[in-house]
């Protein structure tokens, strides 16, 4: 189990890099396991940075994968 589980985590802490990476022109001020917290105008779209996050990278192609986000502000955990 122990070795499945670093695999599920490594494979995770990638997805979140390609979807950070992808975020590249917003101010990401930290991340917390799965989480990206940006600092953002007010008029940044909570939509359109979904949608960044839930782009697949091309080496997992057929993945489903979805983003989901709130705005406060200051941090909370969710």
């Amino acid at each position: 189990p122990k070795f499945v589980e670093n695999i599920v985590q490594a494979i995770s802490r990638d997805i979140l890099m390609y979807a950070m990476k992808t975020l590249s022109t917003c101010n990401i001020v930290a991340h917390v396991h799965d989480e990206v917290i940006i600092e953002a105008d007010r008029s940044m779209s909570l939509d359109r940075v979904c949608q960044q996050m839930s782009k697949v990278p091309l080496w997992a192609e057929g993945l489903i994968l979805d983003a989901d986000g709130y705005e406060c502000e200051f941090y909370k955990k969710d």
